[in-house]
């Protein structure tokens, strides 16, 4: 397959290394992976803010870059939910079509097409927490929702198992939102920040060292949270881990 990678606003600004990882374990598993330049925003911040007309030149830039591709991959489970199932304030053509039909976050991708089972390069000697985004949960279906009293299941968790040395705290509230929601934590501010300080404290008092996601802009939030309560806790990137990352 010819891969195209999408790397998010956040992680070009702010995470990189989630970002080289991600092109790093994609050609480590044998993909033909290319990078356009001249990618920017997928126009989610102003889809999800009901400006859905603001995203029209995002949307329409993104198709331009990524149409010729097979696959479209990016490490992150909201602009994934947002290309395949908000991409709307374009014309619906074939090629527009074609990309939403074919989008998919890391975790599903490696998961699901790929179907990864084994990652010899990966060892990660570190107790982690595991925070799904409530994109991938809920719009993905990436893990099981308690909500739903469904059978348990997890992709990232599946994943992250083949990978030697790791072990794993499971908080109390293993799915609660982390308070993020995009531009939520900037409206609601003081909701958002208390919610995410319970869920690092949530995750630090399981035993976590580091709490895992596929989502940096949960990551991003967190870390903020957890610095400013004295929360002891690292944060990492799935890419990262299964890239083969110690620390």
């Amino acid at each position: 397959m010819k891969i195209g990678l999408f790397i998010p606003c956040y992680i070009d600004a702010f995470y990189p290394d989630a970002g080289i990882a991600t092109l790093e374990l994609l050609e480590k598993l044998g993909q033909d992976v290319e990078y356009p330049l001249d990618q920017t925003c997928c126009g989610q911040p102003m889809g999800n803010s009901g400006c859905n007309s603001d995203a029209a030149a995002a949307e329409a830039l993104f198709v331009r870059n990524f149409a010729k591709y097979d696959k479209i991959v990016m490490p992150s489970g909201s602009c994934t939910h947002h290309v395949r199932d908000n991409f709307d304030a374009i014309p619906q053509t074939d090629e527009v079509r074609h990309v939403r039909e074919n989008t998919y976050e890391l975790v599903e991708f490696l998961h699901d097409i790929l179907k990864v089972d084994a990652f010899p390069w990966a060892e990660f000697n570190h107790t982690v927490g595991l925070h799904n985004s409530c994109g991938t949960l809920r719009a993905l279906r990436t893990a099981s929702m308690s909500e739903l009293g469904e059978k348990p299941f997890s992709k990232p968790m599946d994943l992250l198992s083949k990978v030697k040395g790791i072990r794993f705290a499971t908080p109390k509230r293993p799915d609660e939102c982390c308070g993020f929601g995009g531009t939520f934590s900037v409206t609601e501010e003081a909701v958002s920040a208390k919610m995410g300080v319970d869920k690092v404290r949530d995750h630090h008092q399981a035993g976590a060292e580091y709490i895992v996601s596929a989502d940096s802009s949960c990551i991003m939030h967190q870390q903020g949270c957890a610095e400013r309560a004295g929360v002891p806790i690292r944060f990492i990137h799935i890419a990262q881990i299964l890239n083969g990352a110690s620390q």
